[in-house]
């Protein structure tokens, strides 16, 4: 089969060990990104299988229609919205879905934590500028940073994410609070935590709030503007899960009204992010270019099982499609 890999970025997937399973097929990696409608279905008309790394390209109906050739799309992890899955399956191209782990975004999510409750990374900086202890030239961000002991870690949600976040806050001596569904409520309460009286309480007690919603039309924009206001002026706010949780524009916004005092954030609505964002100017926040799954552990577990299932898909047995009534399609083409 002629496969395509999109944006690998950091041209990491060639050196996995898990590479090895496409020896014998005809493999294209991309290491940048192509956004325009035309380019894209130029680049990708020739190839038999894509393999995608979560949701870095998405793929329209108008786009699926200028793949006469695409059989089959394996993607790392689960289909999030990216891939408009009834225009795939009426053109005959199957979406197999891989697996996902939460150990990765769990432990950067922490590290976000940690890094801007110390206000680790300024310190760094100007270090590198000879100023020893500044966090920043300007005053009024001057501050010193905080210990989390004795602090309240606020979770919406409590998944499998959640949960890992959760027990770092625990070995940490932190109080953790919950909010979410009832199940995920009553789940943390299980395991020794403690459940928000409300979705204000949460945002108004937390000393750090973190989301780990899975994005869906109900959760799009479910973080308003309205909440961010009740958060402390000193609180922290984390994102490592899915930008489009927030209202758009209301953390900007919340920023400056100075609730919360600042924010660490893995994911944005547009990425890669551009360098004018606003988001960037905004000394109070921490921005990572979304690496909650960017590493080495994390890449071979994804890749294996999106390679696997275009090995299964050339040897006639697909396996973990997503639109199984699209094979019909797929076997009648010769």
């Amino acid at each position: 089969m002629k496969i395509a890999i999109l944006d690998d970025y950091q041209d990491a997937v060639r050196g996995l060990d898990c590479f090895r399973l496409l020896d014998g097929h005809e493999v294209k990696v991309f290491n940048n990104t192509t956004r325009g409608l035309g380019q894209l279905a130029i680049r990708l008309a020739p190839f038999d299988a894509l393999v995608l790394i979560r949701e870095r390209t998405a793929f329209t109906p108008a786009l699926l229609a200028k793949l006469p050739n695409l059989r089959l799309i394996s993607q790392t992890g689960k289909v999030s919205g990216h891939i408009d899955v009834a225009a795939a399956t009426a053109h005959g191209i199957a979406i197999a879905e891989g697996v996902s782990s939460p150990l990765a975004p769990a432990e950067l999510t922490w590290a976000l934590i940690m890094a801007a409750s110390r206000k680790i990374v300024p310190y760094a900086n100007n270090l590198k500028d000879g100023l020893w202890q500044t966090a920043s030239i300007n005053p009024a961000l001057n501050g010193v940073g905080r210990v989390l002991h004795g602090r309240t870690l606020g979770l919406w949600s409590y998944g499998k994410i959640g949960k890992l976040v959760a027990g770092y806050a625990r070995a940490f001596g932190m109080r953790v609070l919950v909010w979410g569904s009832e199940a995920s409520r009553a789940a943390a309460v299980a395991d020794g935590f403690e459940a928000a009286q409300s979705r204000a309480a949460l945002f108004e007690q937390a000393d750090v709030l973190s989301l780990h919603l899975r994005l869906a039309e109900s959760t799009r924009g479910i973080v308003t503007a309205g909440d961010l206001a009740c958060m402390k002026p000193d609180a922290l706010f984390v994102n490592t899960s899915r930008a489009e949780l927030v209202a758009e524009g209301a953390l900007e916004h919340a920023l400056k009204q100075g609730r919360p005092g600042t924010a660490a954030l893995d994911v944005f609505t547009s990425e890669p992010l551009a360098q004018d964002s606003a988001l960037l100017r905004i000394p109070t926040v921490l921005a990572t270019p979304h690496l909650g799954y960017v590493e080495k552990d994390s890449y071979e577990i994804y890749f294996q099982a999106a390679f696997e299932n275009i090995v299964k898909f050339a040897q006639g047995e697909p396996a973990n499609i997503l639109n199984p009534e699209a094979l019909s399609a797929v076997r009648a083409r010769p």
